[in-house]
Order: C-alpha cells, then sequence, then structure tokens
C-alpha cells in the first residue's frame, strides 16, 4: 500500500481485529450489490468508503423524485437517470480508488448465477421477491455468503446466511415464495433514516465476512422497531426439507 492509500484507510488499519491485512482483504475483496435503494444506498456508500476493490452494482430502476428521502446516494440532479449511473457517480466520487462494475437491467438466472461466483459476498438489498429467491439460489450454489436485509415504515430487519459453512440455513429456510409481503413501502412508507440502519449493519457483516473478524450473524434473524428502539433476535433452523439447500438438484440442472 502506498502512503495515501494508508492515510485514506487509517482509522480502519488501527484496528487490530482489521490491521494492515484485514484492509488487503478488503482491497482485494469484489462484492456484488443487487438493489441500490434506501437499503442499497447505505450499503455501497459504506462499503466503497471502507476501501471494497471491486463493487458490482445492480439494479434496473431510475431514480425518481420520491426516492431522495431515504435513497441517499442518489441526488437531485440523478432524477430520470438509471439508479446504476447516479450510484457509480457518488461512489466514484466518495472513492476514485476502487472499481466499479454497473449493470442496469435485470439479469436471468444464469447471468445472476455467474455474477454471484465471482463474488466474495452477496448483498440482497433488493425488494422484489423473485429475486431474492433467485439470489439465494445461487448463493447456495456457489457457497457464497448473503448478506440480506429489508425495511418498511419504522421496522427493519437483516440476516446473514452463510452456505459455506456447515448447516447454515438459506433465505428459503425462512421464506417461501407464498410468504412475499402485500405491503411494500411505496405503498405504506418507510422511514429513511431506518433504511441507513439497516443497510450501515449489513455493510458492517460483509466487512466482518471478507476480513475474517468477529462473530458470523448466521442462524439468526434479527428485527428492529425503530418506534420503540428494541431489537429482537430470532434463530434461524436449518429446514432438513428445503428444496434449495438441502436439495439434490445439481448447479447444472438449475442453472445450466
Amino acid at each position: 500500500m502506498d502512503d495515501s492509500i494508508l492515510l485514506r484507510y487509517n482509522r480502519q488499519i488501527m484496528m487490530t481485529e482489521f490491521g494492515i491485512e484485514g484492509q488487503q482483504r478488503i482491497i482485494d475483496a469484489n462484492v456484488l450489490v443487487v438493489g441500490l435503494g434506501g437499503l442499497g444506498s447505505a450499503v455501497t456508500m459504506y462499503l466503497a468508503g471502507s476501501g471494497i476493490g471491486h463493487l458490482v452494482l445492480n439494479d434496473f430502476d431510475q431514480v425518481d423524485l420520491s426516492n431522495l428521502q431515504r435513497q441517499i446516494v442518489h441526488t437531485s440532479q440523478s432524477v430520470g437517470i438509471s439508479k446504476v449511473e447516479s450510484a457509480t457517480q457518488t461512489l466514484t466520487a466518495l472513492n476514485p480508488e476502487i472499481k466499479i462494475t454497473g449493470i442496469d437491467r435485470k439479469m436471468s438466472d444464469k447471468a445472476l448465477y455467474d455474477q454471484v461466483a465471482l463474488a466474495d459476498v452477496v448483498v440482497d438489498a433488493t425488494d422484489n421477491f423473485d429475486i431474492r429467491f433467485a439470489l439465494n439460489e445461487a448463493s447456495v450454489a456457489t457457497r457464497t455468503p448473503l448478506v440480506s436485509g429489508a425495511a418498511i415504515r419504522m421496522d427493519g430487519q437483516f440476516a446473514v446466511y452463510r452456505p459455506d459453512l456447515e448447516d447454515s440455513p438459506c433465505f428459503r429456510c425462512l421464506y417461501a415464495p407464498e410468504d412475499e409481503p402485500v405491503e411494500r413501502c411505496s405503498e405504506t412508507g418507510v422511514l429513511g433514516s431506518v433504511c441507513g440502519t439497516i443497510g450501515a449493519l449489513q455493510a458492517t457483516e460483509v466487512l466482518k465476512i471478507i476480513a475474517g473478524v468477529g462473530t458470523s450473524a448466521h442462524g439468526k434473524l434479527f428485527l428492529y422497531d425503530a418506534s420503540r428502539l428494541e431489537w429482537q433476535e430470532v434463530r434461524i433452523q436449518k429446514d432438513k426439507q428445503c428444496p434449495v439447500c438441502c436439495s439434490l438438484i445439481s448447479t447444472a440442472k438449475v442453472f445450466g
């Protein structure tokens, strides 16, 4: 690392848990972030600032004025352009040292699988249930850690799925397709700062996984009630009948 890199990441390197070796792992990492809304905004800004060497950003929406209350990676000047382009501009200005690859389309299952296979960690920051399930399947098939979050009104939740670890549950162990929420923030609203809280926690878990520090949060669902400032922790059990992580269907059959 040259002096400018050492200075930029000095506050992380100073921590004994990270040090230069941990920071180098962060710089060498490839992270896929799917969704550049309220959660993805916070996630990407903290990951870019922390020095993730390669961020792959995926969204197929454009910036709308109503997004700006919570989607802080976008600006008023971004209204009408793709969220991928807007986020790339902001994150490049924040940290020109990192590489950013933008994918501004909905990926096929095969394309999604290929991107997940290249990633060290995947961030699920989308509110699209179909994409969540596809991400989970690709995560399990490639044994890539998945950090998932959600927020609505003044409530948030996040969970870490570690298919690279034995007996870790997956997203499908917790949710079935029929569990898709009937309410969305476009209909019921969401407090912007709640998105920031959950997104920041997602970013923290990504950095912990990559640097190999702290205790992994996998196997638990964390529920946040901002109105009461309360947290709940729910243990997630691996479903022995899970059609994804306990299935014998080969990767080739699913993604080939």
